[in-house]
This record gives C-alpha cells, structure tokens and sequence, in this order.
C-alpha cells in the first residue's frame, strides 16, 4: 500500500483485474524501444506475485525487458526457509522468480539511488530480460532521509566480452555467398532493423524474421523473405532451406524455428549466428556454424558499411525469391473451410488489406490462432507484429494487446486470440473499457481447444478429453460477455465480414469483439509432420516438406534441394 501510495505520485497507474495482466502488458509496452516512458508492474505480497509468475517467464524466454516491484511481509517477520510461513502473505518470491529473472532480490534495509538505478536497468541493458524486486513493508513504510540514499558503493557485474568488430573471415564468407539469407530474431532492435533495411534494399539482400521479431521487417520491403518455422509460411520455409548462407542476427535459433530433425536444417548452406549470449552460442543445435558473440546492432552497422565498400551482386538470388513468391501464396488452399464456418486465415488476410500502417497486431501467444496470424498476416510500413513465443502460453493476447495500446494510444491494436486463451483472461476487458481503449478484438471460436482436439484426433485414436463442450469444458456466450462489459460485439460470418456494418465498426476507435465461427475440426496448416523412416524410426520432416504436400507443378522451385531431401509431390 505505501509503494502504491508513492507510485500514485510520480506515475500513470493502471489498474488490472489479474497481476498476470500487469505482468504482460508491461512487457509489451516496453517492446516499443523508447530510450524513457518505460512500464513496470506493481503487485502485492504472496499471491499478487505468485499470479504473474507466467508473465516473468515469458518475458524471461522471449529476452524482453520487464521489471516487477513486489510487496513482502516485514524484514522481521521473513520465514527464511526454518517454517514455512511467519508473515502475512508471505512467500519466498525472490527465490521463486530467481532461475527466471536476470535479478531477483528482496530488499530488506534502504537502498540507494545508485543501486536502485542499476539494479533495474539490469533489465534492458546486454540481452533484455525480467528483474523482480521485493521489498519488505517496513522499509517501504519508513520515513527516510533522501540525502542518506544518494551515494553507495555498489559492486557492479563482470561484463562479457563482446566482439567490437566482425572478423574480417566472417565478412568475406558473407560477400562470397551466392544466396544468402539475413534471419532477424527478436534480439535486434526495431531501430536497427528499419536502418539496416534501407541499405539492404540497396543491394537486394533477403530477410526473413523469427516469431519472436517478426515485425523487424515488414512485407513492404521488397526482398522479404517471409516468417519461416516449423508452422511457417511454405513459401519462406522453402526458400529459407536453399540458402548457401544463414546470417542469423539475435535469435536463439530454436527447435520452433529450426524443425525437430536439425541434421535436414538448411542442407546445402552454413550457418553465421550472431547473439550477445554466449550461451546460446555454444549450444549444439541446430548445427555446427560460425559464431559471434556480438550486439545486433553493432553487427549490422558493419555490415552496411562493408557492403557499400564491397558492393554485391545477388541478382539471380532476389529472381528466384520472386519466382517463388509469385508461385506460392500465402494463404493456401488447405486454411479454406466449408460454410456455415468461416476461416480464420482468411479473416486475417483481410484484415491486413484493411489495417492502418500503425496498426499494432497481437497474436495470440498458443495454439491454431497464433500460426494463423503468424502464417497469414501480412504486415506492412510500421506495424507491430507481436507474441510471445517462447513460453507459448495461453492467455497473453488481451493483456498484450493492452499493454502495447497504452503504449500507441493515437492507433489501433488488432487482437486475434482464441475463445480458450481468450477465456483465460477475459476478465481485464474491464480495463479496456476502463481506459477505453482502440482494441479490435478477433475471437476464434471453434467450441474449445483445437489443437489438444487434434493432438487426441491424431495419436490418440480420438479419445476426446477436457477438449470441447462435449468433453467436460464450457466456454461462454461470447456476445452475452460483450455485453456483460459494454463492448460492441459482431457475429462474423462468411457473407457478413466484408460487410458495411464491419468496415464501419473496424474505423472506429471504440473497443469491439469479433467472433470469428471456426471449424472445430479444421487443422491448421501447413506444418511440418513426423513420418517413419528407412530404419522404422518416427522422424519429422525438414522444414521445406509441410503437409499437405506441395503440387508437382512447382516441383522446380525445389531445385537446391538434395535428392534424398525432397517431399512427395502430389500430382
């Protein structure tokens, strides 16, 4: 109450129903890369910390800034781990937040300016991360003397050593490479990747982004290159796999977007990753490659001055990006669905034809919605593209979409989550409608959870379980909740979405939900799948082979493909 109170003079507080909003949507306000106007979360003791738990770990695995103040009981009254509890409210938050923070620390005695300055921009210098601080209600309630705080010795950390230049080796392979492919991670700032995009313009150089920084670029650059993953666009996927060059900028390089059979990973080119963690540097996966410990930032700086020094020509590589541009679309003919149902994919592919080039886009963070988004949106100048990735859980896309709308308060935020992670955290509609804010709300509704549906469909025999409503979950009457919280709400169907009354809702700048009626049992494709192999093993399939199979028609696009490596072709 007393941090509260303090807060209430120097800052905007916002209210939430449920901590984990507060823990997501400062997550997402900070994801605009201002150097000030930064968000932190403020929780009680106990329970207040424990419920946004899952917010610290996303914030943790996608490497996003994110600080977390805490409540705690009375430095006298810390159990310490002798009894479980001693404190009202108590628990041991520093100890449970430390393996998913870069600093947890409960403050017990008055700290100073100094170290309170560096303890939190812990977590937005280096590779960004979550701090989580708790400090005992007797501190926070006493009377202090500011001028005693103003100075302190305070220990600072052994910085790692960072490469200050790309070794001129790693230069060369790069202007020797005859298709090279930049990969943008969610490790690279938005101001490096909007500078670094003109000048790769210049010399036709494709990019292609992570999940995690898939607004680094955006479609409008003409040698995009698309969001390769294991659900990504076929299209990128393809291409991706027939690079001779991998220059991967901040971006872990995990199994999400990599596939599962790594060995099958980019099969006739090398690899240069490029983080600021050595850690991930020196993990096995997904192959032997270059490595470079180095800032984003400072890395493609570089590289624009070498390729104006040593300009190269990658001409016929940009012509065979177009070829298959042009010869495979984005959104498919397998994401269509039968009437009455409509196809989320294609609402998304609309909506991006609609949208403001400010617009900011939340993708759900789980499950059919999120590769939808991923899969089909088609971004354009400043749009934000956002999710969370790495911890990939339900609930995040409402929370997200608040917090990245009280950071654009003058453009719209565009949601696409499902009806189950959208049950998660329905109740901080209320802080929509309390803050009225410009959210255009999408709710897939395909009566549960369809990708536990198809998990139980495909490896279970369909032995249905805690899936859908015939099954043991409920989920509400989307239009009853709307008007429950006073939100315009539209029942969306295949003749109606294009509609007058749609376009017209859309332009506002009121909160509205749209129910978007799924197919419960459509799968979301294409993907990538598991298949037994010569020796009876079940093996996943290399990224460039996604179900359902590609036509024979454009089996020439597959031309750097080894042999052994090419999908089944339907005729």
């Amino acid at each position: 109450m007393h941090l509260l109170e303090s807060a209430s003079r120097y800052f905007d507080c916002i209210p939430v129903v449920h901590e984990v909003t507060a823990a997501i949507a400062a997550e997402y306000y900070n994801t605009e890369d201002r150097e000030t106007d930064r968000a932190f979360a403020l929780v009680t003791a106990g329970p207040g910390m424990t419920n946004l738990i899952t917010g610290i770990a996303g914030a943790w695995l996608d490497s996003r800034e994110l600080l977390v103040v805490g409540g705690q009981a009375k430095s006298t009254n810390l159990a310490k781990g002798f009894v479980r509890q001693i404190g009202h409210q108590e628990v041991d938050g520093r100890a449970i937040a430390e393996p998913i923070t870069k600093m947890s620390r409960t403050i017990d005695t008055p700290i100073s300016e100094t170290e309170i300055k560096d303890l939190v921009s812990l977590s937005w210098t280096g590779r960004r991360g979550p701090v989580f601080v708790e400090i005992c209600l007797d501190v926070s309630a006493r009377m202090i003397d500011k001028e005693s705080l103003k100075t302190a010795d305070v220990s600072q950390p052994q910085a790692q050593k960072i490469e200050k230049q790309i070794p001129p080796e790693v230069l060369r392979r790069i202007l020797a490479a005859q298709r090279p492919l930049l990969l943008l991670g969610g490790g690279v700032t938005l101001s490096a990747a909007k500078n670094f995009q003109e000048i790769a313009s210049k010399w036709k150089l494709p990019i292609a982004c992570t999940w995690t920084g898939a607004d680094r670029v955006n479609f409008d650059y003409e040698y995009f290159a698309g969001r390769p993953n294991t659900y990504g666009m076929r299209w990128a996927n393809v291409f991706q796999q027939q690079s001779d060059l991998l220059i991967a900028v901040g971006t872990s390089l995990g199994f999400q977007q990599t596939g599962f059979n790594t060995s099958a990973y980019l099969p006739v080119g090398d690899i240069i990753h490029v983080d600021i963690d050595a850690n991930e540097l020196s993990k096995a996966n997904p192959k032997p490659r270059i490595t470079l410990q180095m800032d984003s930032s400072i890395f493609l700086q570089e590289l624009c001055d070498e390729l104006e020094v040593n300009p190269p020509n990658w001409s016929d590589w940009v012509d065979f990006l177009n070829e298959i541009k042009t010869s495979m679309p984005t959104f498919e003919d397998c994401q269509r669905v039968a009437e009455p149902y409509l196809s989320p994919q294609e609402v998304m592919s609309f909506v991006s034809t609609i949208s403001g080039l400010d617009d900011a886009v939340v993708a759900a963070s789980s499950g059919g919605t999120f590769t939808a988004t991923m899969q089909n949106f088609i971004s354009r100048g400043n749009q934000r593209l956002i999710g969370n990735k790495g911890l990939a859980s339900m609930g995040y896309g409402l929370a997200g979409a608040i917090g990245i709308s009280l950071a654009r308060p003058e453009h719209r935020t565009i949601l696409f989550e499902g009806d189950g992670g959208f049950a998660q955290n329905l109740q901080d509609l209320g802080t929509v409608v309390a803050r009225d804010l410009n959210i255009k709300i999408f709710i897939t509704s395909n009566d549960g959870y369809a990708s536990i549906r198809t998990s139980q469909k495909n490896y279970f025999g369909g032995h249905y379980l805690g899936c859908d409503n015939k099954t043991g979950l409920h989920l509400p009457d989307w239009e009853h909740i709307g008007k429950a919280f006073g939100v315009e709400t539209l029942m969306l169907s295949s003749s109606n979405f294009r509609s007058e009354r749609f376009l017209t809702s859309f332009a506002s700048s009121k909160p509205t939900i749209y129910i978007v009626v799924a197919d419960p049992e459509q799968t979301y494709m294409p993907k990538i799948f598991s298949k037994v192999d010569s020796n009876g093993q079940m093996e996943s399939t290399p990224l460039h082979d996604m179900y359902p199979p590609p036509s024979h028609q454009i089996k020439h696009l597959f031309r750097h493909i080894p042999k052994d490596l090419l999908p089944e072709f339907k005729s």
